[in-house]
């Protein structure tokens, strides 16, 4: 029988940090550390990015805790006298080898503050991240992809809200609450101390994302694919479809946790992938498939597509208008349009599509993605 393999040389070292994490409240058990350690060994360990960034995507949870992981990985990671700092003393010189793995820690000078020291090299790993944020998905290396997805992860998407027709009570508003007034004036003797009220309830509106994932974007389309993961997790109404030459749903692939796990199930279920495109066909099945069930039915339908289409036009107008009248809003991301303000659509696809879209953005890099983030909400 083999023997098991021995664990990474490192193992020791990330295990001591989710100890502090847990010595400080966090909820951190077992399984974490072994998926925090996968994590680390696939990235690259002796990066203090890569360990912060699989940390903060493995090991925390809840958003409250967010700023006690940043605390605890500053004392572990940083301080002079931490943890990590005692272990590499045993060499002669910072970087060395510790048990078989090198931990490319930066040096600090004891006669400088721990906290400017701290707040230096924080401050380095957050420009690199606002950097990666304006650098398009088609001019990023495969580390620089692997660092904006996991930044990505965070990205937290809210789909506007709609008033329903049910009522529910308020402090205030046009419709008096009958009832709960009449039951509170009974109490002290039939004196109506003032009036109730009703008002209607809101409810979050659908969100589709339909993305290309033809040829022509295979740049983007693993990118775009990770941040319709991260809106999958956000928010329980939201639906995912992919196309190439014909309409595949992933929803419920993009709905696991692991994010690894579910673009690889994604990934399976789309047989065309990085192949043609088939616009209009593939809107014009949502529109008679989906959008007759209601799917769409005042929801905001995001379209992610370079307007390359290779089939007839007047099927994508139709499919275009089609889809238009069953949704309450119509997005389309772009990745040629990047930061043009004056973009103009050039191609046969966008210019017959245009006249139905709502709202035109890029999608090309991270900040565009946060742009969208940021504006879904403002879409009543």
């Amino acid at each position: 029988m083999p023997e098991p393999p021995e664990p990474p040389a490192f193992t020791p070292v990330l295990a001591g940090f989710t100890q502090a994490l847990r010595a400080e409240g966090l909820a951190v058990g077992t399984g974490d550390l072994l998926t925090y350690c996968a994590a680390a060994a696939t990235l690259d360990p002796t990066d203090l990015t890569d360990l912060y960034w699989a940390g903060s995507t493995t090991l925390v949870t809840r958003k409250d805790d967010l700023d006690v992981y940043d605390r605890v990985f500053r004392r572990y990671f940083l301080a002079d006298r931490g943890p990590v700092r005692e272990l590499l003393k045993l060499s002669t010189q910072i970087g060395a080898q510790v048990d078989g793995a090198v931990l490319d820690v930066p040096a600090t000078d004891p006669a400088a503050g721990d906290d400017t020291e701290e707040e230096a090299k924080l401050g380095l790993m957050a420009s690199a991240a606002e950097a990666l944020r304006h650098k398009s998905f088609g001019a990023c290396t495969p580390e620089e992809l692997a660092a904006v997805r996991r930044i990505m992860r965070r990205i937290r998407l809210t789909p506007p809200r709609r008033r329903t027709r049910r009522t529910a009570p308020a402090r205030s508003g046009r419709v008096p609450d009958l009832r709960r007034t009449v039951r509170d004036a009974m109490r002290p003797g039939g004196d109506v101390a003032g009036l109730r009220w009703r008002r209607r309830k809101t409810r979050l509106r659908p969100l589709i994302l339909i993305l290309d994932v033809s040829g022509s974007m295979a740049d983007y389309s693993r990118s775009l694919l990770q941040f319709a993961h991260s809106a999958r997790r956000a928010s329980g109404r939201v639906e995912v479809f992919c196309f190439g030459t014909r309409l595949t749903r992933i929803t419920q692939p993009l709905g696991r946790r692991r994010p690894d796990q579910a673009l690889a199930e994604a990934g399976r279920a789309v047989l065309d992938w990085e192949g043609g495109t088939k616009i209009g066909a593939a809107l014009d099945e949502f529109t008679r498939v989906w959008g007759r069930r209601g799917l769409a039915r005042g929801g905001v339908v995001v379209v992610c597509s370079d307007g390359l289409d290779r089939g007839d036009p007047d099927l994508l107008a139709t499919a275009a208008q089609r889809l238009a009248r069953q949704c309450h809003r119509l997005v389309w991301l772009n990745p040629h349009k990047g930061d043009n303000k004056d973009f103009a659509p050039s191609t046969l696809g966008m210019m017959v599509v245009a006249p139905h879209v709502d709202l035109l953005l890029s999608g090309h890099d991270l900040h565009s993605l946060e742009e969208l983030a940021t504006l879904l909400p403002t879409l009543n």
